[in-house]
């Protein structure tokens, strides 16, 4: 009997199925969108009822579409936004508030607040290859136990259980209140600021301070490995792949050799260079994390540069601006004019991420004159994320010492042909999109399929990757050089708002 991999990809804005076939292609898939939730400035929440639910349904859909039932499926694999965080009750399986998202910059007051005690914001970066930052899950978690009455004295009573969402995914699928396990892999334990790089264990001297009992912690595994079985429909499907989103992408793009590199366009936007099993830290603003680990086999380590806002910006300028009605409409916009007018628009709705790590800034945007159109705002804002990433392909060759002569891409933007150009013009190496764009549920169903011998090895993985598309730098270093300097200028304005 042919039997299938499910990839469950729990993204910022949506959960998503997508059951994959031997050769890595789609055979069906299905997608929710859930709400965001906005409940101050600079809060971002999302409702872990609706995700779960959604996750059943999407799972179901994406069956049926396929004409397929559960024992179809040979295992799943789940990715997740990363530093989103959920604490819920072990007994009733309720969350006990929303789930603070990834986004959120609520926790400001307390990152400095930490940073100023002793060592400054990278006093656990030797330990967690991470700065103190609003990212973070260990802090989310923090701020929840100093403001949400009672939350804390839940913890010490063990009744409740912290988790990014993957593990909410997983206590939930396999049986959540009636024996879910509780656990997540080393990609997401690495994005909390609470496990140690080297040991890939949650390090006590932080949990110390930073007082978070670590009984309400989820166990740590691989990335491929047995993560316990999900009941539906009178079947019961093993969970044999956990990866982050990034580091899915990553695994996705078949990136297993210490040098390559993949960026992927979403909600925001997230590079990533494998540098082997020796974690590297960053001197120029970028993270170290675990890249994925196969069953005992040692970790692989990535620099990461994380970019908070790039496809959110598209998503701004449909909502908030109305400047157009869906975002596929923003390339056609951008192309009534030949170049952005010197407009620039810094997404600075949540601080900046890499290479800044500037929690106080916020958006803007600058060189607006009565010359300036619907079209030069559309193209600015496209533009804003190639300038992003550019800045931190920069960091990473810095960091690395490796010399980046291409660049896989994946995500909802990498369709834009007009950004896709502008950021290999303004980065000076090719850009290579792949068949298969959906990198990051494949990378998912990938992590899955070798820990039940589904795929036998990496090599029969890279066999599955081929190039759908090529984009070529055409854009002279002088211009070049003249527009990033613009751009760097713009950034500097956005500095110190809050």
């Amino acid at each position: 009997m042919t039997q299938y991999i499910a990839a469950m990809d729990q993204g910022t804005t949506s959960t998503r199925c997508i059951l994959f076939g031997h050769d890595g292609k789609i055979v069906a898939s299905d997608q929710i969108e859930h709400a965001q939730i906005f409940p101050k400035p600079g809060w971002v929440e999302h409702n872990p009822i609706e995700i779960i639910e959604n996750t059943y349904s999407v799972l179901r859909n994406a069956l049926q579409k396929a004409d397929l039932t559960a024992k179809d499926v040979a295992s799943i694999g789940i990715t997740n936004q990363r530093e989103t965080t959920i604490v819920w009750n072990r007994y009733t399986g309720l969350p006990y508030q929303n789930a603070i998202v990834w986004q959120d910059t609520r926790t400001a007051e307390l990152c400095e607040l930490l940073a100023r005690r002793h060592g400054g914001q990278d006093r656990f970066r030797a330990k967690t290859g991470l700065p103190i930052s609003v990212y973070f899950s260990g802090i989310k978690l923090r701020w929840l136990f100093d403001h949400i009455e009672g939350l804390y004295e839940e913890a010490v009573k063990g009744n409740l259980l912290f988790g990014t969402v993957d593990s909410w995914l997983i206590w939930n699928l396999t049986g959540g209140p009636d024996h879910g396990i509780h656990c997540t892999d080393v990609t997401n334990a690495s994005r909390t600021m609470l496990m140690n790089l080297k040991t890939l264990s949650w390090d006590q001297e932080i949990l110390d301070e930073l007082d978070i009992p670590s009984a309400i912690l989820p166990r740590i595994l691989p990335s491929s490995a047995e993560f316990g079985h999900c009941r539906i429909d009178q079947a019961e499907i093993p969970i044999t792949g956990i990866l982050g989103d990034q580091q899915a992408a990553l695994f996705g793009q078949t990136c297993f050799t210490a040098g390559e590199v993949k960026n992927t366009y979403g909600t925001g936007c997230f590079m990533l260079l494998n540098t082997g099993s020796v974690p590297v830290q960053s001197k120029n603003g970028l993270i170290t994390t675990v890249g994925y680990q196969i069953g005992s086999l040692p970790p692989v380590y990535c620099l990461e540069g994380s970019i908070a806002v790039t496809g959110a910006l598209v998503q701004w300028l449909r909502d908030n601006l109305k400047l157009i009605t869906s975002s596929s409409e923003i390339e056609s916009l951008a192309r009534e004019v030949p170049d952005n007018g010197d407009v620039y628009v810094v997404p600075a709705f949540s601080g900046l991420f890499a290479p800044y790590w500037c929690s106080d800034a916020r958006g803007i945007i600058v060189g607006l004159t009565r010359f300036a159109n619907r079209g030069h705002i559309a193209r600015a804002v496209l533009e804003a994320t190639a300038f992003q990433t550019q800045e931190v392909l920069e960091a990473m060759e810095k960091d690395s010492g490796v010399n980046i002569r291409m660049m896989k891409v994946d995500g909802g933007m990498v369709v834009n042909e007009l950004l896709m150009q502008f950021q290999s013009d303004i980065l000076g190496v090719p850009i290579v999109r792949p068949q298969v764009a959906e990198t990051t549920a494949l990378g998912a169903a990938y992590a899955a399929g070798l820990a039940i011998g589904y795929w036998k090895s990496l090599s029969e993985l890279r066999d599955n990757w081929a190039i759908d598309k090529t984009w070529i730098p055409q854009m002279d270093a002088d211009q070049r050089i003249r527009l990033c300097a613009r751009w760097k200028k713009a950034v500097s304005k956005s500095f110190d708002w809050v």
